[in-house]
Formats: structure tokens, sequence, C-alpha cells
């Protein structure tokens, strides 16, 4: 018990209520046939922060205001940062370190003009691709900071297969000889095939080799939960704290799964919009709530799953702005948003089942609520207003 107590309060310390991780970096490959292939990687400045999650975007009137000085700084750190966390291959060659040329451009495409305009470093790298190439891969190197989007065009239009990359992954083998050397075009769905190289050079159609764009999101949004969103395990610990019992627990989690899935997929499909500024404080809010309902109002009541519903619709909009800081895009929109919200769900259900390893012991159902349910909940609670004015007013 002790044990436990003490390591939510270094969890609830060392984070601070950081929930989610600032934007993955997209490096996106351009394939037309009869051009040279285009490599872009766009680099958020926020990465160079001491607290990149705390750090606001670089809108162009900031931007404007910094001097020469400042400028080169960030451009050189984008380069160095760049170098030392990817590496591209072109089959059946060996890996290499391209040299981007690095220039200040308007996050999402167009030209710097408003003063709230979101200012992000991008890298252009064109290369005429040799004879004999067949496939085309990224790597992240270990070390790297943030996850690394892999995706790419034809023809100026997105291909539905992606991967978000950690830290020493490889991405799967894209074919770019039936990208660059298209087939006859009645034949269209050889255009995006992804294939396995083997050592001799020959081809077959596979899956991705590591991850596909569904298995992507579903790592996600997992991770979004555990290790990283520490206010929605906190969520998800006041909901178990309330009863081990098998009935009520899964009547929370399948009420709170339910409302968060409705307001995840509405938002994410662009029918609601509210802003992140709302939603946090009011999310941390509702851990607190659940806290303090399991300390003053004692057992399973009915009532409990209307709160945890309403609660669940604002965790729902919380998902959705981590869903939408993942540079989805339409082509992929559907499936990303099921791989992400089903991997929601493992997280939570991987936060349940430690709760119980953790608290199995412990038999007495008096000794559960003494030692476990008041001191743990009251942690919870605290941490939860602490966090609700931190994001109003800090």
């Amino acid at each position: 018990m002790r044990k436990l107590l003490i390591l939510l309060s270094l969890v609830g310390i060392v984070l601070s209520g950081k929930g989610h991780p600032i934007p993955n970096i997209p490096v996106v490959g351009h394939f037309t046939p009869g051009e040279p292939v285009l490599i872009v990687v766009e680099v958020d400045p926020r990465c160079f922060a001491e607290d990149p999650e705390k750090e606001p975007d670089l809108q162009f009137l900031s931007f404007k205001e910094m001097d020469e000085t400042e400028r080169e700084k960030l451009l050189r750190q984008t380069c160095s940062f760049v170098h030392e966390s990817i590496r591209i291959r072109f089959h059946p060659q060996g890996w290499s370190s391209p040299d981007f040329a690095y220039g200040f451009e308007k996050k999402g495409g167009g030209e710097l003009m408003n003063p709230d305009d979101v200012v992000v470093v991008r890298g252009r790298w064109e290369t005429i691709l040799p004879a004999g190439v067949t496939g085309y891969q990224l790597k992240v190197l270990e070390g790297t900071g943030f996850d690394i989007f892999f995706m790419n065009k034809a023809n100026g239009e997105e291909l539905e297969d992606l991967n978000v990359l950690f830290p020493g992954e490889e991405s799967f083998i894209l074919d770019v000889q039936s990208l660059l050397n298209p087939p006859d075009l009645s034949d269209d769905i050889v255009s995006k095939e992804i294939v396995d190289i083997s050592p001799t050079g020959s081809t077959s159609p596979r899956p991705p080799k590591t991850t596909s764009t569904f298995q992507s999101f579903l790592r996600q949004g997992f991770v979004h939960v555990l290790p990283l969103g520490l206010d929605h395990i906190l969520f998800v610990l006041g909901l178990f704290l309330l009863s081990r019992e098998l009935k009520p627990l899964l009547l929370q989690v399948t009420m709170f799964t339910l409302a968060h899935t409705i307001t995840l997929g509405m938002a994410t499909l662009g029918m609601v919009n509210v802003s992140g500024s709302i939603v946090e404080p009011i999310i941390a809010l509702s851990i607190a709530i659940v806290a303090l309902e399991n300390i003053f109002f004692p057992g399973y009541k009915p009532s409990r799953l209307g709160i945890v519903f309403v609660l669940g619709l604002i965790h729902g909009l919380g998902f959705a702005g981590a869903l939408g800081d993942l540079n989805v895009s339409n082509s992929t929109l559907i499936t990303a948003l099921v791989g992400f919200n089903i991997g929601v769900e493992f997280g939570q259900l991987a936060v349940i089942a430690l709760a119980f390893a953790a608290t199995f012991a412990i038999k007495q159902p008096e000794n559960y609520r003494k030692f476990i349910v008041i001191p743990v909940s009251t942690l919870i609670a605290v941490m939860g207003l602490y966090w609700t004015f931190e994001r109003i007013f800090l």
C-alpha cells in the first residue's frame, strides 16, 4: 500500500499534469513518375523547448519578432535533430542521412500571412533514383525523443498505409517501382501495394512488416492512456476504486467507453469542435469528482453511471485532441479512428488489470476502503484539483 502511494505521488510530481505529447513529426515521401523523389520532414519548434507540451505554438507574429540569430539557431537545431533521429534507405542501397534544405513555412502548407499562423521548420530533399531501386524505407534511431510518421504520396495523393514509428523501429518497405513505373492503370490496386524485398531482390506483396495504419493507431491509443495519459489513468482508477465487484465496474467502464467513443468520433469527423483550453481543465476536474465521490458517497448507485457518462463525453474530446495531433489524413481517418479507440480501450483494461493485481491481497472490504480507497482517492482528488487550477490559471 505504501509503495502504491509513493509511486502515485512520484508520478504526479514528475509529470505534473502532462497527459499528451506534442504532435509527432511527419516524414512524407512524394513519388511522381518522371520527376525526382521529394522527401519532406516537418519539425515543430516546440521540440526544442525545455517543456514542449507547455510551450505555445510559434506563431507568425512572434516569428517576425525573432532576430536572425534566433532563426539561424532554430534551423541548426532542426538540422541536428533530424540527422540524429532518422535514416532513409532506397533498396538495395544502404541507410543514409539526407541533406535536407530547411526553411520556415506555415503548418499545413500555404503562405505565412496572418499573425496567428503557426510556423514550423520544413526540410526538403530531392533525389533522382538510380536504376534498380525497388523500395523506400525509414528508420528512427534510438534516443529520438518523439515519434516519427512515415507517410507517402503518389501523384499528389496520400497513400493509405502509414507507420507511426517509435525510437529504434523501421518502417515497412514501400514499393517505389509500382509508384514510379505504374503498370496498366486498369489494375490500380498494384500502385499502392506494399512489398517485401528479399535479399535476392525479388518482391512479393505482403502486409507491412512492422505495423499497418490500424496497428500504428491502435498502439498510439494504448500509449496515450498507458503510460502517457496520467489524467486518464487516474480517472479509470477512480472508477475502479468505487467497487471491485465485477458488475459495477463493468457498468462504469462500459458507460465511459460508450460516452468517449461518441465524442471521439464526432470530434474527429468534424461534427463538434471544443477548444482544448476548455476540455483539459474539465478533464482534470472530472478526476477530482469521481475521487471525491468515492470518499463521501461510498457504494455503487445507479446515478454514478450518469456522472460517468457525462464525464466520458468530455474525455472523448480530449482523446480527439490527441488523435488530431497525429496528422491523420482523410484517406486514413476511419481506420485511424477505429484503431486509436480500440487502443484506448486496451489501455483502460490494462490499468484496471494492474489495479486488481495491486490490491488483490487485501480481502476484507473494511481494510480495502480504509487502506486503499480513501487514501488513494484523496491523493487522486488533490492531483485533479491541482491540475484544474494549473490548466486554468497557469
